[in-house]
């Protein structure tokens, strides 16, 4: 946490990466990225929720893993941190300030830049504002110390961005159909 506040003082751009699977994590792990993220898109209950965070953990040995709390209970994200998660993302004032009084770092998600004063001040270590904007999102970027990161709708406004990793395979699978296609070289030939 103290580098990714480090980051953010210093204008460098935090890059977080959704995925579900240790290979894929490993990738981004290896790739730089400062946060590997497992998103509770994927799966039906928080039990399954469980083994994707202990999977990922497997793959990443230097990002922050970050998990998804759909059930925003203290104990729910103290077993998420046992499966290896070094925080969890939830939603809500109130539940950001029992899960940070708890010791667990806290990724609070936002639909309004007004919210992240309050979260901030909940005891959020990062904040995630999709579908922010460059005028909301550079506001919440402004009004708090702690980085603001987004995915859908975010930009280079805000202090890093987060997105899935099938999204990142789209364009990279692009890239190398059109080097096959054109005759180039591909990397790793």
């Amino acid at each position: 946490m103290p580098a990714l506040q480090a980051m953010k003082r210093e204008g460098r751009k935090i890059a977080a990466v959704v995925c579900w699977d240790p290979a894929t994590a490993e990738v981004a792990d290896t790739a730089g990225v400062e946060i590997v993220s497992v998103g509770d898109s994927v799966v039906v209950s928080f039990e399954e929720l469980l083994v994707f965070c202990a999977a990922v953990r497997r793959g990443v040995k230097r990002a922050l893993l970050s998990c998804d709390l759909p059930d925003a209970r203290v104990e729910a994200a103290k077993r998420l941190v046992e499966a290896g998660a070094d925080m969890v993302k939830v939603e809500g004032v109130d539940n950001v300030k029992a899960i940070a009084a708890a010791g667990i770092p806290v990724f609070a998600q936002i639909a309004a830049a007004e919210e992240a004063v309050q979260m901030e001040a909940a005891g959020a270590a990062l904040i995630d504002f999709r579908h922010s904007g460059p005028d909301a999102g550079a506001e919440a970027v402004a009004a708090v110390s702690i980085p603001v990161l987004g995915g859908l709708g975010g930009g280079p406004w805000l202090d890093g961005r987060v997105r899935a990793v099938h999204r990142l395979l789209d364009d990279a699978v692009a890239a190398y159909v059109d080097d096959v296609s054109a005759g180039r070289p591909v990397k790793g030939d």
